[in-house]
């Protein structure tokens, strides 16, 4: 896709933002995402991201990190890649086991498109390779893609969609649990503590990494030895949290409020802090050298 493709992409989503409801999902919790990931990525891949960004972007990976949800429209093919399904009740994961669409076409989930797009983007430094692919592409989904599989109900149960279909209050607005955990938490922590501004969470997420949470940094980032992307114990913790946290105490029916959203909050928080620090460390480790993929 050129330069021109994408500026007319770009002019055509601002125009669908006009409209309400379409675009809204989850925008909040994958921008907070790449801003994160923006302040800790290394000179090497700041440079790479730069280039691979689309005009509109005007440099700043935040902007586009929603590209993803906002093309499925036209790019049906993904929308697949945005979840994982898990045997119901079981509250784990299994690559091999669950790595399927609904067609049970292999690798088509939200960690086989995080190796996917992490391979292609390997070969940013090789001219040949990179003929194959567009990286711009490459990295929007991979930047969404690794925000997508942090948040626990990407990963939930077969049976109820990863909370879909378990219909609930949020307060007095009517939803379902999936849609509470994409966005009306974010979206009540915004109202609650940050008087309605996304870069205060920002910085006060950001102050969380700096101070509370600076010595889990390093095990957050870890991947395996000579490895770019490592997103399967991503998905693990998050049908873990799905089980812990999500699904208890909120069955079809159930008025979720101050109690279920004050104890969420924090689960929430952190997941977008881990999804802004791994995503700065994969496309560091991309960047600065040609590691492999890991293992599936």
């Amino acid at each position: 896709m050129m330069g021109s493709d994408y500026s007319a992409i770009g002019r055509m989503l601002l125009l669908l933002q006009l409209l309400p409801g379409i675009l809204a999902w989850g925008k909040e919790g994958h921008y907070a995402i790449c801003k994160i990931a923006e302040g800790l990525l290394n000179e090497e891949a700041a440079g790479a991201v730069k280039v691979l960004l689309p005009e509109y972007a005007d440099g700043e990976l935040a902007a586009v990190c929603s590209w993803a949800d906002e093309i499925r429209f036209h790019y049906h093919w993904s929308g697949p890649l945005h979840y994982i399904d898990t045997p119901d009740f079981r509250c784990n994961y299994k690559y091999c086991r669950d790595c399927h669409d609904s067609s049970g076409r292999k690798d088509r989930c939200v960690t086989g498109a995080v190796y996917n797009y992490s391979e292609q983007l390997i070969t940013y430094q090789d001219t040949v390779s990179k003929l194959k692919y567009n990286l711009t592409e490459a990295l929007l989904f991979l930047s969404h893609f690794i925000g997508d599989v942090h948040q626990p109900l990407h990963v939930g149960f077969t049976g109820d969609e990863g909370g879909n279909t378990i219909l609930v209050h949020w307060y007095r607005r009517k939803s379902n649990l999936h849609h509470v955990w994409d966005t009306m938490i974010i979206e009540s922590a915004l109202k609650t503590f940050y008087n309605s501004d996304l870069s205060v969470m920002i910085q006060a997420i950001q102050a969380n990494i700096s101070d509370g949470w600076s010595s889990d940094i390093s095990s957050w980032e870890n991947c395996a030895s000579g490895y770019a992307a490592c997103p399967n114990p991503y998905a693990s913790e998050s049908i873990s949290l799905a089980c812990k946290f999500a699904y208890r105490n909120a069955t079809s029916g159930s008025i979720l409020e101050d109690d279920y959203f004050l104890s969420r909050w924090p689960v929430v928080e952190k997941r977008l802090a881990q999804g802004g620090i791994r995503l700065a460390a994969t496309l560091n480790r991309i960047f600065t050298y040609q590691p492999a993929v890991s293992d599936v």
